[in-house]
């Protein structure tokens, strides 16, 4: 199994709908697991923001207790007020986002209350 140390960037993070596709700031490529080792968002604007970040999942990697599947989506944070001239740690721990198949998988969405106004960085570990 081979691993990567990788990052991702955001700059303007988007405003909208958080499932649209312009807030996907990475999705889990096919036969990978992804250990998210860190989330920084960061307000670039002269006024306060908030934040949302949501894990849109992979059919098959969710579901209760009873063994079935579901396609969730997870919240992380959801309206998280990012001051003037701050940031925010999101994950400081481990995320682990997976992919089961030979398509795509989990993904992380990022969506700014305000356009343009956030910046977003995503350190993440590969496993292949």
């Amino acid at each position: 199994m081979a691993t990567e140390f990788k990052r991702k960037a955001m700059s303007n993070v988007p405003a909208g709908t958080i499932t649209d596709a312009a807030q996907k700031i990475y999705i889990t490529p096919s036969n990978c697991d992804t250990v998210i080792i860190g989330l920084l968002l960061t307000n670039t604007s002269g006024s306060s923001v908030t934040a949302d970040v949501l894990i849109a999942t992979e059919a098959s990697t969710v579901g209760p207790e009873d063994g079935s599947l579901g396609n969730e989506d997870i919240y992380l944070i959801k309206g998280a007020q990012v001051p003037v001239g701050s940031a925010l740690e999101v994950i400081s721990g481990k995320v682990v986002l997976a992919n089961t198949g030979s398509s795509t998988g989990d993904a992380l969405h990022i969506r700014c209350s305000t356009a343009s106004s956030m910046d977003a960085t995503l350190s993440i570990l590969e496993n292949t």
